[in-house]
């Protein structure tokens, strides 16, 4: 045991060592502020990883939601790494995925994706039918048409996570029975259970293909996949669309449906950098936006901890974004309404002007709204730090 807290503890000192390579990052101010004065929920999704960590005993899920941030994967494979390397053997499921090949999209650097033709696509930000949680969908009737996805992560390196599961849960819609082939020869049949279809895989694997059935007719719309294990442990989802707003995700109509089959015990709020786009923002929308997306959380899971992480300093139209600061108030003031957490972003990788420094160190795009894959896994370390030295 003395081991073991020993290299938690040194996970924790070298995180804040690599902000400091970097003088510009307010490493002083990386902490998780709490505006209402507690948070019951998010010292509830403490103790919880607390008793996983320590005792190998429950799951804790959590989910990120936000636009190209999210989409991209690299924050939260971040993350996502940081916890699963407290303990050995604590994944419980690579959780939330979706086979954005078939969309003619970026897949997240986490995994991978694939797929033949025969699939039309629509996402959140304009949708053209129903979606759920993940904000996209894809729709087939050909029963040519595939989609893989496998987890072998594209930032392949040593000492890499890797995932598997034994069951597949296919989130959506339609006439026409879904299949998993395992082989040219071999499908596994599911059962439905309600919007969803279910399959127990016959072993551990960590790819997964995804087919129409012959013995039916019509078409599928598919709206995300879920893997993960029949054992608990620690599940990190993520949802993020490139482009998607606050108002993209409300027009979800099946997002609250998909949230009680995730049933988070934290939901990680990255969704802002995308309303502030327009020269229009209005901070009283935005936080009606949020509270229509919280209640859905909190339909699913009353006791779910709400954690907003604030957006980035960007640049629009050559100068710098004049609402970030707006923005970062408007979730302070939602974090004391619901006794929730903020992260502030914008103040600690440097307030006003600071993606312009971000981007002289490699750590930000050329577009100054986007981070690099080393910016981003400073995101990371940096939210990693501060959630690990709240108080249970």
């Amino acid at each position: 045991m003395k081991k073991f807290l020993a290299c938690i503890l040194l996970i924790i000192m070298v995180l804040p060592l690599r902000a400091r390579r970097y003088p510009f990052v307010r490493v002083e101010r990386n902490q998780v502020q709490f505006p209402a004065g507690d948070s019951p929920d998010f010292r509830r999704f403490l103790r919880k990883t607390d008793s996983l960590v320590l005792f190998g005993t429950g799951s804790v899920r959590v989910l990120h939601v936000g636009g190209s941030h999210v989409h991209g994967g690299t924050w939260s494979g971040r993350l996502r790494n940081h916890f699963l390397a407290l303990r050995y053997g604590m994944d419980g499921g690579r959780g939330l995925v979706f086979p954005f090949a078939a969309a003619g999209t970026n897949t997240p650097a986490t995994y991978n994706t694939s797929s033949t033709a025969g699939w039309e696509y629509t996402r959140c930000l304009s949708p053209d039918w129903d979606l759920g949680l993940v904000g996209a969908g894809i729709r087939g009737a050909d029963t040519s048409a595939r989609a893989t996805i496998d987890l072998l992560p594209r930032e392949v390196h040593v000492m890499q996570q890797r995932f598997a599961f034994n069951r597949v849960t296919l989130l959506g819609y339609g006439d026409r029975e879904p299949v998993l082939l395992l082989s040219k020869k071999d499908t596994l049949w599911g059962w439905q259970d309600g919007p969803m279809w279910r399959f127990n895989m016959p072993c551990y694997t960590d790819w997964v293909q995804i087919g129409l059935s012959a013995q039916s007719s019509g078409s599928y719309t598919l709206e995300g996949v879920y893997l993960d294990k029949s054992s608990g442990g620690f599940t990190y989802s993520e949802a993020g669309i490139n482009g998607a707003s606050t108002s993209s995700w409300l027009k979800c109509d099946h997002w609250e449906r998909d949230i009680r089959l995730v049933r988070p015990d934290l939901v990680i709020f990255s969704i802002g950098i995308n309303d502030i786009q327009g020269t229009n923002f209005n901070a009283d929308r935005f936080k009606a936006n949020y509270r229509e997306l919280i209640k859905m959380v909190r339909k699913a899971n009353p006791r779910c901890a709400i954690l907003f992480t604030g957006i980035n300093d960007s640049v629009v139209r050559r100068h710098v974004n004049p609402y970030t600061e707006e923005v970062e108030t408007a979730f302070a003031d939602l974090a004391r309404e619901y006794k929730g957490a903020f992260w502030d972003m914008y103040d600690i990788m440097g307030g006003y002007g600071s993606m312009a420094i971000w981007k002289e160190a490699g750590l930000s795009q050329a577009d100054q709204v986007h981070f690099t894959a080393d910016g981003y896994r400073l995101l990371g370390d940096l939210m990693f730090d501060a959630i690990m030295n709240c108080k249970r």
